[in-house]
């Protein structure tokens, strides 16, 4: 299915089964809820589907996967060539006994707390923690994400990839090169679905830890805010909330973004915020961090697409920072 208006890049792409939309707004699906449109979005009915449009797509024309939108800031120039959003097909999530061990077995575009539940209700422990994990699991995978002193690399078994030329590939924990919210694989791999480790358990006790978890997120986090989650990556043996607040920056404002006064590692668009607000205050908390403590803070939120002033031309990409 091809949505109109027709726009050039359709004629070099191969027929689908799922949705291609041309200058598809992102934002609303955005955490921020700010950025450009995706000049085209491929929502692809099935993993079939993908993997056709993987093997069947010019290599010249750029892709990128959008998740959630939990952890991603998309600036305001949009995204150029082809964005991907993985739809429903995507999502199962079935639980096999092996005795009192449980193997996951989870689409990659599954929401991670939507798998916290459901293993709950299960009687599946050792996954809690995924209550306090936005976004969905492949992009758990793609940043070895975690909270309350467990991560992805802890239950994860095995997990399924498609590489540029959509070929399948399995990978084990080693393939994954696991470090601090961050995974070895590709950039231009996309998973497609993981199998975690569970365990037997009463799911009422998991109930009272997942209850614990959500109860200290909304305690000490603004997440009734419109925020991307934790902004930068805690430095080795330091806290990036605790740098940030050290260098006066709590409060700090650029445009309608502003570091949350509740907690100082997230940016929030306070309202009427461009993106290039929340990553030029971002820089700003970076510079003064540096000057305060002489630490540089790296980012932890992704931001992806063009500057607004990018100009797109049938011979590529001009000016700007993909």
């Amino acid at each position: 299915m091809m949505t109109a208006p027709r726009h050039e890049l359709l004629d070099r792409l191969p027929k689908v089964r799922g949705e291609l939309i041309v200058d598809a707004p992102l934002a609303p699906y955005a955490w921020f809820r700010v950025g450009g449109p995706a000049e085209i979005l491929f929502r692809p009915a099935d993993a079939a589907d993908l993997t056709n449009f993987l093997a069947h797509k010019p290599h010249d024309i750029p892709v990128t996967l959008f998740g959630s939108g939990s952890n991603v800031l998309v600036r305001d120039g949009g995204i150029a060539g082809v964005v991907i959003r993985l739809t429903s097909a995507f999502r199962a999530c079935r639980v096999e006994w092996q005795g009192d061990n449980a193997l996951v077995h989870v689409g990659a575009g599954a929401i991670d707390i939507s798998v916290a539940r459901q293993c709950r209700d299960s009687g599946v422990g050792g996954l809690e923690f995924l209550i306090g994990v936005p976004g969905t699991i492949g992009g758990a995978l793609r940043m070895n994400a975690g909270a309350y002193g467990r991560e992805i690399a802890h239950v994860m078994l095995q997990a399924e990839a498609f590489d540029p030329a959509g070929e399948r590939q399995r990978l084990t924990p080693e393939d994954m090169g696991f470090s601090y919210r961050h995974s070895a694989v590709p950039e231009d791999w996309i998973f497609v679905s993981a199998i975690l480790q569970g365990r037997r358990d009463d799911p009422e006790a998991i109930s009272k830890v997942m209850a614990e978890i959500e109860s200290n997120r909304e305690d000490s986090q603004p997440l009734r805010t419109r925020t991307g989650g934790s902004t930068f990556m805690n430095p080795p043996g330091l806290k990036a909330w605790q740098l940030i607040d050290a260098a006066g920056c709590r409060g700090l404002t650029r445009g309608g973004a502003m570091v949350s006064e509740k907690h100082c590692n997230f940016l929030i668009n306070s309202g009427g915020a461009s993106a290039a607000d929340l990553e030029g205050l971002g820089e700003e908390v970076r510079r003064r961090v540096k000057q305060h403590s002489d630490v540089t803070l790296e980012w932890e939120i992704r931001r992806i697409g063009r500057h607004e002033n990018y100009q797109v031309s049938l011979g590529g990409l001009k000016g700007g920072d993909a």
